[in-house]
């Protein structure tokens, strides 16, 4: 059998960068280049998943066929590829730009899309396997399979290129996906992707990671079936980019971005900052938004957009398979021209013990309805909590100026970035700053400790936020020139992207708490 070559020294070897602590996990808090190439040769064996779920089918989009069927068909009547060792090749070869590859298979190469509105889809339960040449790619594949976007997949990585995937392959079923690493090129690379076609079954993606920026091997790669052509340096967003790109369900590809809202103890406001950024969103930046809220038997969304709809989310959590596009837009209360209202039951009647899947299929269908999609989170730690803050788009922790907070939001912080290592870190609000009589933890204290300055303080403002609360109004409608209804509107743009428009002051008597009209 034909082996891989070995690199040669030729810019390649670029992607030490992504070694160290970045490719931590929750199982392997201190995994380094050592420990994984161990566990790649199979020294050390890797901890089992005590969630993991059996596989299922996945179903191929229409026009499409794997890398075997694909490349069976093309190799037979494939022109010689120019070989690298040819000293005349009979047509000159094409060095590509990374600019050029970018235009044939966007956000792939360079700097990943830093768009608020960018959202990579996650992946649907799948078999990948992938086969390195370097430990650092192994690592790198392994920090991708550990993210948040996979966690449905199965992933496997090992060593050996793609020798040792045609090795492994000869007695075994291929997975949905191989990846894998060479450094070669022409004659040799082709033979070897022939040989591998003649093993895989017709489902199977091909992803494979090369050392030469050339466009006409990405070309021929892409006649042979192979699904996606990458060249180092790239980072795990890159691939689980290229994974979702491959797999995402085409009659329904898109997902809005969810905002995750968690206060870091019970009191500090998180709920009231989640309504008025959401309403931010919708009436300021005229984005598409759905509020929910997720605090089911305490939940005040309906209160404080004087709401008071006879169904719930609670409704849609006691059966998340009934829900359809059609329901969903019934359970959906509108609260203005574009931001939408997901109610909490709000009652004591129920214990409301659903389990993280039912928060997971309503959310998922959820995000199906709205660019944004801001989660109100209770103040209570249970497994579908976790599961919803960790696998939202982005999270803002809400604090007030004391010990207990800075305590709290440092765990929360730290559970993110250590589950999250390819999203961006949480952000922080800093609530009723500078309340008479109650001495503050100075401000520093929390960006040291988080390691992330506040992106709001909001100052001790009872009559504001309280006649806000008693009319079932946002503090802009309220007070447009308040400076929270400022910091409002620009968390909102940070969060979106988008600048705001104006807010006109709305005047509204004072409405009863009770008896509100829907």
């Amino acid at each position: 059998m034909t082996q891989a070559r070995p690199y040669e020294d030729d810019g390649f070897d670029a992607g030490d960068e992504f070694l160290g602590d970045d490719f931590s996990t929750p199982s392997d808090p201190f995994l380094d280049a050592a420990t994984v190439e161990a566990r790649l040769r199979g020294e050390i064996a890797g901890a089992a998943d005590p969630f993991d779920e059996p596989l299922q089918p996945v179903p191929q989009p229409a026009g499409t066929s794997g890398f075997g069927a694909k490349l069976a068909a093309a190799n037979r009547t494939a022109p010689d590829f120019i070989s690298e060792a040819d000293p005349a090749p009979s047509r000159p070869r094409v060095e590509a730009r990374a600019s050029d590859l970018s235009a044939v298979s966007p956000g792939l190469y360079g700097e990943v899309d830093a768009d608020a509105g960018d959202v990579i889809q996650p992946v649907p339960r799948i078999s990948i396997e992938a086969f390195c040449e370097r430990p650092e790619t192994g690592a790198l594949i392994h920090n991708a399979g550990a993210d948040r976007r996979l966690a449905r997949a199965h992933v496997n990585v090992e060593l050996g290129g793609l020798a040792g995937a045609i090795e492994r392959f000869h007695d075994e079923s291929t997975p949905n996906l191989l990846i894998i690493e060479t450094g070669m090129r022409g004659a040799q690379l082709f033979a070897q992707l022939d040989e591998l076609a003649s093993v895989c079954d017709g489902d199977t993606r091909i992803i494979i990671i090369g050392a030469a920026n050339d466009i006409a091997l990405y070309r021929e790669l892409m006649r042979r079936g192979v699904s996606e052509y990458l060249v180092p340096p790239m980072t795990p967003l890159h691939l689980i980019r290229t994974i979702s790109g491959l797999f995402v369900d085409p009659d329904a590809p898109f997902a809005g971005r969810s905002i995750a809202f968690i206060g870091a103890k019970g009191g500090v406001g998180s709920s009231t900052i989640a309504h008025n950024i959401a309403w931010c969103m919708g009436e300021l930046q005229h984005m598409d938004t759905v509020l929910v809220d997720l605090d089911l038997s305490f939940g005040t969304a309906g209160l404080d957009f004087n709401q008071d709809p006879a169904q719930t989310i609670g409704h849609a959590l006691a059966d998340p398979d009934r829900l359809d596009d059609a329901l969903l837009d019934r359970l959906l209360v509108k609260c203005g021209e574009r931001l939408s209202l997901f109610s909490a039951p709000a009652t004591l009647e129920s214990d409301w013990d659903f389990g993280s899947e039912a928060f997971e299929t309503v959310l998922e269908k959820v995000r199906r309805q709205a660019p944004y999609v801001a989660l109100d989170l209770p103040h209570a730690w249970s497994p579908w909590v976790r599961r919803t803050l960790l696998s939202a788009e982005q999270v803002v922790v809400t604090v007030t100026p004391d010990l207990a907070c800075l305590r709290n939001a440092k765990n929360l912080f730290d559970l993110v970035r250590q589950n999250r290592p390819n999203d961006e870190p949480p952000k922080v609000i800093v609530n009723m700053a500078g309340c008479p009589k109650k001495p503050d933890i100075p401000l520093k204290d929390f960006s040291d400790a988080l390691g992330t300055a506040p992106l709001l303080v909001l100052p001790f403002e009872p009559a504001l936020f309280g006649a806000a609360a008693n009319n079932g109004q946002m503090i802009a409608e309220v007070d447009a020139k308040s400076k929270a209804a400022d910091g409002f509107a620009h968390v909102a743009s940070q969060l979106t992207g988008r600048s705001s428009a104006p807010v006109r002051q709305q005047r509204s008597g004072l409405k009863s708490l009770f008896g509100r009209k829907g």
